[in-house]
């Protein structure tokens, strides 16, 4: 018996994901986050066998200022999405420590309940130094949760005004949570996050706020008013409290109408297309970044060159040039 357990694979089968096995899509998971260039040839043969079983969810991205309940939305919304027969994927990412690389993690122990369904799958990452905050391998991890199976996915970011524009290049829908209030939050919420979103809801409508986030959903729906906004949707502006369900029902209802009419549009197929257009010149910079630096020329060098930048003794211009010499000289 121990030496069947030492012999079985360690890399997670394309059949184990597609069977639905939850362990096998964890694995999968962290194979695709790995930083080993063995791991990653090995994640990339895996979502080549699994990309034609791919593209099968709605999926939605979810942000929102800090405070505003986030994880206890989504515990709320997902157990009501999962009620009608959906399977929910829940990627939240975490904040890393900029100092200590360090993640909390937590996702699982704020969404106790989520994280306890059998139709519910809830996968923690850490941001890292990824661009905009969003674990650099949310994409790949998307795909896999639809080839498990999982039909809705739901992408929780770090926070407002750090991964919003990340998000929405991933998502077929972008929701932004916000908190009763008399506009304070409106002045500090930039144009661009405002324009990325599909649906602002304000939360925490409940209680004695109950009023004041009528009155907030009157001001969003008259700042979104004064924006331009392409295409067939015109975005919604809604109220709802994760902590007694309230206008939860009205969220989930919006968004699959929303998906419901932009397939009808062809702007669904047409909007991920672009989206895989993005990702593939995304990665085109990252692996062009990471051969530079990997050069052991470049690597020798770097710390001179930084240096010399650093004392204006050369241009950055320069120093760019040079470094990118030194990565063209043979290994």
């Amino acid at each position: 018996m121990l030496l069947e357990k030492c012999s079985m694979p360690s890399t997670p089968t394309a059949d184990a994901i597609l069977a639905g096995d939850r362990r096998a899509l964890a694995k999968a998971i962290t194979l695709v986050e790995s930083q080993r260039a063995q791991d990653r040839q090995s994640a990339q043969q895996l979502l080549s066998a699994l990309l034609p079983h791919t593209g099968g969810s709605i999926r939605v991205g979810i942000s929102g200022v800090p405070g505003v309940g986030k994880s206890t939305f989504i515990e709320a919304f997902g157990s009501q999405v999962i009620e009608q027969g959906h399977r929910l994927a829940v990627l939240a990412v975490d904040p890393s420590s900029p100092v200590a690389g360090g993640s909390i993690l937590g996702d699982k122990t704020r969404m106790e309940t989520l994280s306890r369904a059998d139709a519910a799958f809830i996968r923690p990452s850490p941001a890292g130094r990824a661009l905009g905050g969003v674990a650099a391998k949310t994409r790949e991890s998307l795909l896999l949760c639809e080839a498990a199976g999982f039909d809705v996915i739901l992408v929780e970011t770090v926070g407002v005004g750090q991964s919003e524009h990340q998000v929405a290049s991933m998502v077929d829908f972008f929701l932004l949570l916000m908190l009763p209030g008399g506009g304070d939050e409106l002045q500090g919420i930039k144009k661009g996050i405002l324009e990325l979103a599909d649906a602002i809801v304000v939360n925490k409508a409940d209680g004695a706020s109950e009023s004041m986030a009528r009155i907030t959903q009157q001001h969003y729906r008259a700042a979104m008013s004064l924006l331009n906004h392409d295409g067939f949707w015109e975005p919604q502006v809604m109220t709802c409290s994760a902590l007694n369900g309230m206008g939860l029902q009205g969220i989930w209802e919006m968004i699959t109408h929303y998906a419901d009419v932009a397939r009808d549009q062809g702007a669904f197929e047409q909007a991920r297309a672009d989206q895989n257009l993005t990702w593939m010149h995304q990665l085109i910079d990252e692996l062009l970044r990471a051969s530079v630096s990997g050069h052991p020329s470049v690597q020798s060098a770097m710390t001179d060159i930084e240096n010399e930048v650093k004392q204006a003794k050369t241009t950055p211009l320069a120093a760019a040039h040079s470094i990118l010499a030194l990565s063209r000289q043979p290994v």
